[in-house]
C-alpha cells in the first residue's frame, strides 16, 4: 500500500450498520444482497494507481477483526443484544464478497455480493477507502487539509459567537476527506463548542475513542431489502420493515426514515401504533419545510403533541440551512440534525458524490424512490417503473378510502 491503512478498526463505520446487521441476523438471515458503486460526479476519473491502492486497502480491511476491547464497547450500547455481539466475535469482512474493475475511461466499478448480514458493512468501509484514495492522489492533500481546518475554525467561531444555536450529530464518515481529518474535526467540535452543540457522532470508532454518543438507526437499504422478500407486496415494505424494527428494539432505537418509497406512502403505514412507538422521523430528500409540515400534521391527526417527537434532518445540510430549519420549526416540534460532508469534507475543492446502493436481494431487483426526483438508483428500469406504479396505486386507493370515510 502506498498509504497507511485507511480502515484501522471495524468500528470505523456508521452505527446504523450494526443496528441493521442485528435485525438481519435475527429476522432475515436467508437474504443475500448485491450492492453497486456509483460516482455521480460527471468529470471524475479514477487512475490505475488509484485502482491499485483501493484494492490493496480493501485487502487490508479484510484482515481485520473486532478486538475484545471493541466487543466490550459494543456490549455497552444498550440495544445491541448479547447474542449479536457474540456473533461479531467471529464476523469479519470477506474479500470474496467484493469485486472491482476499472474501465478504460476511468470509471470505477465496485460490486459487493453476499449474505445481507455479512456483506452490508462493506458500503461505508469502501466509500471511506475510495474517497480518501481519490483525494490523496488527485490533489495536494496538505492544501486540502489546510482549507478544511480553516473552514472548520470559522464554523466553530460562528457557533461560539451565537450565529448558530441548533444541536447536531456528525454524520460524515462515508465521504470524509480522510480518517485523519474526521478524527481531528470531531475532536475540535466536541471540545471547542461552548454550548456543546454537537451531541454525538454516527462513527462508532470515534464515539468509543472520545466518549461520545454513537447516533443512528437505519438507512434506505433496510426498507429496500423487504422488496426482495417474495411474500411481501412491494407497496407494503414500510409496514413490515417498521414492524420488524420495533419487534427487535421495542422502541429503544426509534427514529424512522421516511423516504425510501416516498413519504406519502410511508405515512400510510406510520399509523397510530407506529406514531406512538417511534420517537421521531428522519428527512433525507425533498423539500424539508414541506416535509416537516406534513409530519406535524400527521402527528396532530392522531392527537399526538408534536413537541414530544423529533424531526431529524440529514439531507445535504450546511450550518446555514440547518439554522433556518431550526428557527422555523423549533417552537412546534423537537428538531435535530445529522450533518455529514459539510463537516467531513468541506475544502477548497468540490467533494465527491459517491454512493454504494443495494440493487438486488435474493436475485430480485430493489430500488429507492425518495422524495427528490432523479435520486433513484436501480439497475432494472422496468422494475423501477413497476415499483412506482405499485406505490402510486396504494397511495391513490388509500386516499380514496379516506375520502369515503370522511363523507
Amino acid at each position: 500500500m502506498k498509504y497507511k491503512p485507511i480502515i484501522k478498526s471495524l468500528l470505523d463505520t456508521d452505527l446504523y450498520k450494526w443496528n441493521m446487521q442485528q435485525v438481519m441476523l435475527h429476522k432475515h438471515p436467508e437474504l443475500c444482497g448485491d450492492y453497486y458503486f456509483k460516482c455521480r460526479n460527471e468529470d471524475v476519473r479514477f487512475t490505475k494507481e488509484m485502482f491499485q491502492e483501493i484494492n490493496e486497502q480493501i485487502d487490508h480491511l479484510c484482515t481485520l477483526t473486532l478486538t475484545k476491547e471493541e466487543l466490550d464497547y459494543l456490549h455497552t450500547i444498550r440495544f445491541l443484544k448479547r447474542d449479536f455481539v457474540e456473533f461479531l466475535r467471529i464476523w469479519r469482512p470477506l474479500r470474496d464478497y467484493v469485486t472491482t474493475s476499472l474501465d478504460d475511461d476511468g470509471t470505477l466499478n465496485v460490486v459487493v455480493s453476499g449474505p445481507m448480514f455479512m456483506a452490508m458493512h462493506f458500503e461505508i468501509y469502501l466509500l471511506e477507502i475510495i474517497n480518501e484514495v481519490y483525494f490523496r492522489e488527485a490533489y495536494d492533500y496538505d492544501m486540502l487539509l489546510k482549507s478544511a481546518r480553516e473552514r472548520l475554525d470559522a464554523k466553530i467561531k460562528d457557533f461560539n459567537e451565537g450565529k448558530y444555536t441548533f444541536i447536531f450529530a456528525e454524520f460524515g464518515c462515508r465521504r470524509r476527506l480522510s480518517g485523519e481529518w474526521l478524527d481531528e474535526a470531531v475532536v475540535k467540535l466536541a471540545s471547542s463548542l461552548k454550548n456543546k452543540n454537537m451531541v454525538g457522532t454516527s462513527n462508532v470508532y470515534l464515539a468509543k475513542k472520545y466518549g461520545l454518543k454513537p447516533i443512528g438507526t437505519f438507512a434506505h437499504e433496510y426498507v429496500q431489502l423487504y422488496q426482495g422478500i417474495e411474500s411481501i407486496p412491494l407497496a407494503y415494505t414500510n409496514h413490515f420493515a417498521l414492524k420488524d424494527w420495533f419487534d427487535e428494539y421495542q422502541g429503544d432505537n426509534g427514529t424512522a426514515l421516511t423516504d425510501t418509497l416516498g413519504t406519502d406512502l410511508f405515512l400510510i403505514d406510520f399509523d397510530r401504533s407506529n406514531v406512538n412507538n417511534y420517537t421521531g422521523v428522519r428527512h433525507d430528500s425533498g423539500d424539508p419545510y414541506e416535509w416537516g409540515e406534513k409530519i406535524i400534521r400527521h402527528y396532530e391527526k392522531f392527537g399526538v403533541d408534536p413537541k414530544t417527537k423529533t424531526l431529524l434532518f440529514s439531507d445535504s445540510l450546511d450550518f446555514d440551512r440547518a439554522q433556518h430549519l431550526f428557527d422555523y420549526f423549533k417552537h412546534r416540534i423537537k428538531v435535530s440534525f445529522g450533518i455529514g460532508t459539510f463537516i467531513s469534507n468541506d475544502t477548497c475543492v468540490e467533494p465527491l458524490n459517491i454512493v454504494i446502493k443495494l440493487q438486488y436481494v435474493n436475485g430480485r431487483p430493489v430500488a429507492k424512490i425518495s422524495d427528490t426526483p432523479g435520486k433513484e438508483m436501480c439497475q432494472d428500469e422496468g422494475y423501477l417503473e413497476y415499483l412506482k406504479e405499485a406505490v402510486n396505486f396504494r397511495i391513490k386507493n388509500a386516499n380514496g378510502l379516506m375520502e369515503c370515510r370522511s363523507k
